[in-house]
């Protein structure tokens, strides 16, 4: 078998990148280990432009979240399955301070596209604190990251591209035009596996990763009418009827996949102070997030090896950065476009060669 490109790691970035490939005519084949564990379908799925307690804009955020809806909505319609959820968010002030210091940012060039000159506040009083109000930022949502990634990989499945295994990089040959895996040549293998990239991958454990622990309640609250994603420290994300997701917590210690108490007082502290209704703990995991020490995702070629490649470090943003970025890679992959140089890995060679 002779194929353009062999993708690890069927997590968000590895999806959306052997998806972006095929659709642009190249021949893919899909690696993927659903055994083992998975940060995207531990993910949220959130996508938001503006983040954080200083209300920041997200990095590229002009260019991603127009991209990243089209991307998703054609995904969607082309494997016949619903994952999209477009939504606002609302962030309920903490004090007349925080809101005065919003709306002076918001009303900054770059921001009023993302957000909403009016908040509803009356809808949500009856079951979030909100004495100040609120600001509602647009152009926001999630991505059910569990429906997308199936459908994707039956997609591949049903191709024949689609093999469910474990990588063992002893298996891989680089050859000067390419490289060889279990009998079939590949013009380039790209890796795509989430945190577990800064740990067993030989050709690129040197990248700065900084891996990020976040853990995620989901929780029962009865007769919940809130539709919007509700932000203040941390979310409250309307999952199914009577089901929301809350999350999340950001730890660097302890990079395990276990749940724990302090993780669970945490989020219902926060919950406690922000939600005014009843509610009852259904469910608990957690997840680590693919993060570098810069924020900035790790795309690019081995230095040593132009015949294998990475597509990995979306941190916490890695559905809104994955579509823009895995298109831009698959046209440098082709010689048609450049590669930004925020993201790219030749950034970071001074770490291999001193390796």
């Amino acid at each position: 078998m002779r194929a353009d490109y062999l993708i690890v790691g069927q997590g968000i970035a590895g999806s959306v990148l052997a998806w972006t490939l095929h659709r642009q005519g190249k021949e893919v084949l899909l690696v993927g280990d659903s055994r083992g564990h998975s940060s995207s379908l531990a993910a949220g799925g959130v996508f938001n432009p503006l983040t954080g307690k200083k209300l920041v804009r997200t990095w590229k955020a002009d260019q991603l979240f127009p991209f990243l809806r089209t991307f998703y909505r054609q995904l969607e319609t082309e494997l016949a399955v619903s994952f999209v959820h477009e939504t606002d968010v609302y962030r309920p002030y903490r004090s007349i301070e925080e809101q005065n210091s919003y709306l002076a940012t918001t009303a900054e060039p770059g921001f009023a596209q993302f957000v909403s000159t009016v908040s509803d506040d009356e809808h949500y009083s009856p079951y979030i604190h909100n004495p100040f109000g609120g600001l509602t930022v647009t152009q926001a949502g999630w991505i059910d990251t569990g429906i997308m990634l199936r459908a994707i990989r039956q997609y591949f499945q049903g191709l024949g591209r689609y093999v469910e295994q474990p990588m063992d990089y002893e298996t891989l040959k680089p050859e000067p035009e390419g490289v060889q895996w279990e009998g079939r040549h590949f013009r380039k293998v790209i890796f795509c596996e989430g945190p577990e990239g800064n740990k067993r991958n030989p050709y690129f454990h040197w990248l700065p990763y900084n891996p990020v622990k976040g853990q995620v309640l989901e929780v029962e609250i009865r007769d919940y009418p809130i539709r919007s994603i509700v932000n203040q420290g941390i979310f409250i994300l309307p999952y199914q009827e009577n089901i929301c997701r809350v999350g999340a917590t950001y730890t660097w210690h302890d990079l395990d996949w276990q749940t724990t108490e302090d993780g669970k007082r945490f989020l219902e502290e926060k919950l406690s102070t922000l939600l005014k209704v009843p509610y009852r703990i259904v469910n608990q995991w957690a997840g680590i997030r693919p993060a570098t020490k810069d924020r900035r995702p790790l795309i690019g070629l081995h230095p040593d090896h132009p015949a294998i490649g990475i597509f990995n470090g979306l941190g916490a943003k890695g559905v809104s950065l994955a579509p823009y970025f895995a298109d831009e890679f698959a046209g440098f992959l082709d010689g048609r476009k450049d590669l930004s140089a925020e993201v790219n890995i030749s950034r970071c060679f001074s770490l291999y060669y001193h390796y």
